[in-house]
């Protein structure tokens, strides 16, 4: 059975394209608003997986996001990194490109040399003046490498980071104020953190409450700031609420989604699946939700 999609008239949403879909995609070309693969798996100057980008580019728009520049890292950024996503950005000219407000490298000084390592992780950063000088820092040398601007992912968080003087949304519209870039809002990573906020305060889990914080959340970032939305499943592992990427978006994830379709319109958005990737299907039945809700959204606050 081929693989459908709705209307392209209606297509915002996009997939994040994995492996297990590279020929199915190509085969089969469904609707869709957009694809978004991680900018590391195709630094190499040639190969299969490059080719396979390059053929997807000429019949979609591609978004390409990255999870290893360590946008918030005190050390900088990794001068090789860097150089290899510019040679991927003019290859492809893609839509979008962002990564993450993260920390992920740092520097060992062993025998009196320097030694730059990689935690291959996203560690969260304190929302203070000193992380938001190295993130804008950091931010501006991409973007200036780059010729253009980049969004910056909101992060899943596990423990609260001390030092903070300032609230993440305050933190974030600083960020953009200062560099000029935007922000990829990831909806799920909001309500992940609601959650687990909920426990380490001592509350019982209530997703009514959590539902509230992240639209109080979204009202406090400055109006034009998102260029994208990422929509995810997470689940619950001893007691924490992990953002694995690996099932449907909740219901509640949902409902804060059209609260951000209401606040700023229609905003690229993304279903992102990386654990337990489903059939193709899936993720267009997803996608297809995400441009119906929006246009309800739309045509309810036109009404």
């Amino acid at each position: 059975m081929p693989v459908t999609s709705i209307a392209p008239a209606t297509q915002h949403a996009g997939i994040g394209w994995r492996h297990p879909h590279y020929a199915q995609v190509l085969e089969q070309l469904p609707q869709v608003g957009f694809l978004e693969v991680h900018s590391e798996n195709f630094f190499a100057d040639g190969g299969a997986a490059l080719a396979t980008l390059v053929q997807a580019r000429s019949h979609y728009s591609i978004s390409l996001h990255g999870v290893g520049l360590g946008l918030g890292s005190d050390c900088g950024i990794d001068a090789w990194h860097l150089e290899r996503l510019a040679r991927l950005v003019e290859r492809i000219e893609p839509v979008r490109v962002s990564d993450h407000a993260c920390f992920a490298r740092g520097s060992l000084n062993i025998s009196l040399h320097r030694s730059d390592v990689h935690a291959a992780d996203l560690l969260p950063i304190p929302f203070n003046a000193a992380s938001l000088d190295v993130l804008c820092a950091n931010v501006q040398r991409v973007q200036d490498r780059l010729r253009r601007n980049i969004l910056v992912e909101n992060l899943s968080a596990y423990i609260d980071m001390p030092d903070g003087d300032r609230s993440e949304t305050d933190f974030l519209n600083q960020l953009t104020q200062r560099t000029g870039c935007q922000l990829l809002v990831d909806v799920n990573n909001i309500y992940v953190n609601a959650l687990n906020a909920q426990r380490q305060t001592g509350c019982t889990r209530n997703v009514e409450s959590a539902v509230h914080s992240c639209m109080a959340w979204l009202d406090g970032i400055r109006a034009g700031s998102a260029g994208e939305i990422h929509l995810a499943g997470h689940c619950a592992m001893d007691g924490i609420v992990i953002d694995d990427h690996g099932t449907l978006v909740c219901e509640g994830v949902w409902r804060v989604y059209a609260h951000a379709v209401q606040r700023w319109g229609v905003v690229p958005s993304l279903i992102e699946w990386d654990t337990a990737i489903p059939p193709l299907q899936t993720l267009l039945d997803e996608a297809a939700r995400a441009d119906a809700m929006a246009l309800l959204v739309r045509e309810g606050a036109a009404a």
